[in-house]
């Protein structure tokens, strides 16, 4: 398993940071609401209701870049894609490919190791309607800075949706990099090699309206992360 050890102090510290942070009157309550209200299915559970740090190997060479917390799922268990159906999705892949410990997460003492991979999102509190505004997004931004910063080993950037693809071009533009012409569109199985710090592959973000209607299906997730071993193996 690879591993990042000067990296590992330096993101407890930002993980500190991250749950501690109370930057965004809108998503602090929203998340909090969600946490005392609750889903009926988790009415005995003790609901995180704070921001969710990333999570993984700090020697990742893949980074996935999600959207934000689900209501009832990380922002329940604290840990991103874990407690719901997306996460589901998602790690079952991620085992397929040989990144994950196991094939499931449901919960921050599951067991669960990441091989390579890590994971995180540009907004860290659940959003009203899974809608951040774009001034939570940049409230974000020096966050996801500083923990690309501290992931010296990623090679690849896995982007899950078009939120995510922005995200990850607004870091690039705060590094002092210039966005390449023709600015990326977002399109599922898109590979960027080139002007940016990172080589992008971008993916349907693994939410149930993508993996219910068969708009992303566990073949096309599998190819995905195919492409990404392929690119940085380049």
């Amino acid at each position: 398993m690879l591993r990042g050890p000067m990296a590992l102090p330096a993101l407890e510290r930002l993980t500190a940071e991250v749950v501690a942070c109370r930057r965004c009157p809108r998503l602090v309550a929203w998340r909090e609401e969600v946490g005392r209200v609750k889903r009926r299915a988790y009415r005995d559970c003790d609901y995180w209701a704070r921001p969710v740090p990333g999570f993984g190997d700090p020697g990742a060479w893949l980074l996935l870049l999600g959207l934000a917390p689900g209501a009832h799922g990380a922002n329940r268990t604290g840990r991103m894609f874990t407690g719901d159906r997306s996460g589901d999705f998602l790690y079952a892949a991620l085992h397929r490919a040989g990144l994950a410990s196991q094939p499931t997460s449901v919960a921050r003492d599951d067991g669960l190791e990441l091989r390579g991979a890590y994971i995180t999102a540009p907004v860290r509190c659940v959003p009203p309607d899974n809608k951040p505004s774009r001034e939570e997004l940049e409230g974000c931004g020096p966050f996801l800075d500083r923990e690309i910063a501290l992931l010296e080993r990623v090679r690849v950037v896995l982007v899950l949706g078009a939120i995510a693809l922005d995200a990850y071009l607004a870091h690039a533009a705060r590094r002092g990099v210039t966005i390449p012409r023709p600015r990326p569109r977002f399109a599922h199985g898109l590979v960027v090699r080139a002007g940016l710090p990172h080589v992008v592959v971008a993916s349907y973000h693994v939410s149930q309206q993508n993996t219910n209607t068969g708009k992303l299906t566990p073949a096309m997730l599998d190819d995905v992360l195919a492409a990404c071993r392929r690119e940085a193996r380049r």
